[in-house]
């Protein structure tokens, strides 16, 4: 099993930054994968962002070269550089963690709000 527990999300202004966090723990060897997905009220969770354990980086369109995901492996932790946010950012931000036989994410954080004020 894999835990994840996030944290830094918020109330910002429009244009300004967060960094939300992601502490992973539990058996971590079972991983290849991780991610940060959101959610908005009534829209349909998306992948934000995603980085392999060889250090290859995804993002979604909306968020190129505003978000930056990173992984801190002495930490253990993923991290979520949020920068130039928009209104449209606000959602229910979550970590998720892939294993190396799934194809899709198997694990979840509980989830942590980012809102954005115009």
């Amino acid at each position: 099993q894999v835990q994840l527990v996030e944290s830094g999300g918020g109330l910002v202004q429009a244009g300004g930054s967060l960094r939300l966090s992601c502490a992973v723990s539990g058996s971590i060897f079972t991983i290849n994968a991780m991610g940060w997905y959101r959610q908005a009220p009534g829209k349909q969770r998306e992948l934000v962002a995603s980085i392999t354990n060889g250090g290859r980086t995804n993002y979604a369109d909306s968020v190129k070269g505003r978000f930056t995901i990173s992984r801190d492996n002495a930490k253990v932790t993923v991290y979520l550089q949020m920068n130039s946010l928009k209104p449209e950012d606000t959602a229910v931000y979550y970590c998720a963690a892939k294993r190396i036989i799934a194809s899709d994410y198997s694990y979840w954080g509980q989830g942590t709000q980012v809102t954005v004020s115009s």
